[in-house]
C-alpha cells in the first residue's frame, strides 16, 4: 500500500499515512478538525541503499556537460591528410628468416 503524505492548512500538522489506491483522502486534521492538503512529491519512487546512486536514473546528456563550440579559426588539415593507405595484414607477404 502507498504512504501519503498529508499536511494541515490551519495548524501546519504535517503527517504521513498508508491508504490504497481505492480509499477516499483524507480531508479532516486529527490534531485541530482543520482542512488537510495532500503533499505531492516530484518522485514516485526513491531507491535507497549501497547499490544505487543519483546519476543511475538520469540520461548521460543531462549529466555530461556542454563542450565549447569549436571555432572556424582552427588550420585546415593539409591536403591529403587522412587518405592513407592500409596497412598490410599480419602474416601476408613475404617473411624474411
Amino acid at each position: 500500500m502507498p504512504t501519503y503524505a498529508y499536511a494541515c492548512k490551519d495548524c501546519s500538522h504535517s503527517f504521513d499515512i498508508q491508504q490504497s489506491f481505492s480509499e477516499d483522502s483524507l480531508t479532516v486534521c486529527p490534531e485541530c478538525g482543520g482542512r488537510l492538503r495532500k503533499k505531492f512529491n516530484s518522485v514516485g519512487v526513491v531507491f535507497k541503499g549501497s547499490g544505487f546512486y543519483r546519476t543511475d536514473s538520469r540520461d548521460a546528456a543531462s549529466t555530461v556537460p556542454a563542450a565549447p563550440a569549436k571555432s572556424d579559426s582552427s588550420p585546415a588539415a593539409p591536403a591529403g591528410a587522412g587518405t592513407s593507405a592500409p596497412a598490410p595484414a599480419a602474416g601476408s607477404g613475404s617473411s624474411q628468416s
